[in-house]
């Protein structure tokens, strides 16, 4: 896959560009930092383990990806999951589920997946989406109350029962400081939309909580035991077959979600820019590549980030180079203030989790769609309601296979078989004084699903001592091959009654297929007919 390493986003690169780029690669590193943080710690794992995913993933994708502007790092969309594979394996595993999913995608690369992704319905990625920001969103309640000694649990009902169990041990530290942060994030862009919005909303409450009542409140070092000022050393997971075949599934989803996600990032950065479209091939080998670099360090599954991807580019990214910056920016903000940001309170956290989960909810998107008294408005919902209260995995598969369900069913009620008045040139070419010519206009898709339909209407086309048939099939849509056993069908039926069949505009790559499967040489040369004339 030569093309993979053919490389033209770096063309006509000079110093211009790179200031640019350092600009922008420093206003996403700040943006990326506090995000790199919260989505770790909801995650379920250890806060630095974000930065590391930030810092080398951003890194690696920005080199072999397939967009000038892509920023990749951990992202809201895989918390349910990543919190679903720690609680049941471990985080040890999860770095397996990582790698794996790395080598899934890097696979889907080869294998032109990417083409694929365009036919995930837009109800399923809205149902989930939201889904996952629901849970997103109240995994957050117990940071923002203060709750003591909540138990994470794999399902979204209990974890509503044990917040319900803890809700008396709230601390009114933690909602004084939470409520800081929701108002500076509400309030900032209004009256400073230049500032970095969520690093202050991290800050402002930091320094309130350490000068007004220290040690009141859980910090990112009471509960994790800080932050080290360093990368952590390449280590190889303990890869078993044992461990593969268990975590093959989760891995899947894993490197399904992130293909998804990091293809709509791109999509969003190539409506943005309005410039040269991405390689879509290449945008999956690149996060393969980072994904399984990435948990060799400690880190945590990545995908493409469409806030942090939006942020680089109204900030004037020209290039990747932008994304490598992004990630050396966070490296010297771990090497140099990792320690400082023990004293960060989780009830800081929780308010930017919670924006981002508001943000990311497709509120009006998701309004739009329900609303509609169709099959998509199902499958949104059923989606969107298995994403909370089963998991992603149930969701995505039941969801498509619905969509697919009301899809086969409008292609079904779309077929039409009309007879229709023949032409005068018709008239002159088949019809003489004795013959009797009937013509039917085909109309819509021969297939599994309409074949026994169409195959209903046969006994009425051989009434009337009809002499010929004329099947106008201009407006066929598709034939598969339950569609030609059923024109098989056809032929048969006449024969046994002494009709001609005329097939009239067969589209040319039907007219392939019948040539393949000997359904030509039965209809006969003579019998097809291009146009009128």
């Amino acid at each position: 896959m030569n093309v993979l390493f053919k490389d033209e986003r770096f063309a006509h690169y000079n110093a211009a560009c790179f200031r640019k780029d350092l600009i922008a690669g420093i206003t996403v590193g700040i943006v990326a930092i506090p995000l790199g943080m919260a989505f770790a710690i909801a995650s379920g794992v250890k806060p630095e383990y974000g930065l590391y995913t930030t810092i080398i993933a951003g890194f690696l994708v920005a080199l072999f990806g397939g967009s000038r502007y892509q920023v990749a790092g951990p992202t809201g969309a895989f918390i349910p999951i990543l919190l679903a594979i720690v609680l049941q394996y471990g985080y040890d595993d999860l770095l397996i589920a990582g790698l794996l999913a790395g080598i899934f995608l890097v696979i889907m690369s080869y294998l032109g997946v990417s083409q694929l992704i365009q036919f995930v319905p837009r109800s399923v990625t809205i149902g989930f989406t939201a889904g996952i920001a629901v849970i997103i969103f109240t995994g957050q309640i117990g940071n923002f109350f203060g709750l003591e000694d909540v138990e994470k649990y794999e399902f979204f009902h209990q974890n509503m029962m044990e917040l319900a169990r803890q809700f008396h041990t709230y601390n009114w530290y933690s909602i004084g400081i939470a409520l800081l942060g929701l108002a500076v994030i509400l309030i900032l862009p209004k009256i400073a939309p230049r500032l970095p919005l969520l690093l202050v909303a991290l800050i402002i409450p930091t320094i309130v909580s350490i000068v007004l009542f220290p040690g009141k409140l859980e910090t990112i070092g009471t509960a994790f035991g800080g932050i080290p000022n360093n990368l952590p050393p390449f280590r190889l997971p303990d890869i078993t077959l044992d461990k593969i075949l268990v975590l093959w599934k989760p891995a899947l989803i894993i490197a399904a979600l992130g293909a998804i996600e990091s293809l709509l990032s791109a999509v969003v950065a190539d409506e943005m820019t309005q410039g040269k479209k991405h390689d879509s091939k290449r945008e999956l080998f690149g996060q393969g590549i980072a994904n399984i670099v990435t948990p060799l360090f400690g880190g945590i599954p990545a995908t493409g980030a469409i806030a942090r991807t939006a942020t680089n580019i109204r900030s004037g990214a020209v290039s990747p180079v932008s994304s490598v910056i992004q990630s050396v920016f966070v490296l010297l903000f771990l090497l140099l203030f990792a320690p400082y940001a023990s004293y960060i309170p989780l009830a800081a956290m929780a308010p930017i989790l919670m924006h981002v989960a508001w943000n990311m909810s497709a509120r009006k998107t998701f309004a739009h769609i329900a609303s509609v008294r169709s099959g998509d408005a199902l499958v949104l919902w059923v989606t969107f309601l298995l994403t909370i209260f089963i998991n992603l995995t149930t969701a995505v598969q039941i969801g498509i296979l619905l969509a697919a369900f009301f899809f086969l069913k409008k292609m079904t009620g779309e077929l039409e078989t009309v007879k229709a008045t023949l032409s005068e040139v018709e008239k002159v070419e088949f019809q003489a004084s004795t013959n009797v010519v009937h013509k039917y206009v085909v109309s819509g898709p021969i297939f599994f699903g309409t074949a026994v339909r169409f195959e209903d209407t046969f006994p009425q086309w051989m009434e009337d001592d009809v002499d010929t048939i004329i099947v106008d099939m201009a407006q066929v849509s598709v034939i598969d091959a339950t569609g030609e056993a059923a024109l098989s069908s056809l032929i048969e039926e006449a024969k046994k009654n002494d009709i001609r069949l005329v097939f009239k505009k067969v589209k040319i790559e039907q007219r392939a297929l019948f040539k393949k499967s000997g359904l030509y040489d039965a209809i006969g040369r003579d019998n097809f007919f291009m146009s009128t004339n």
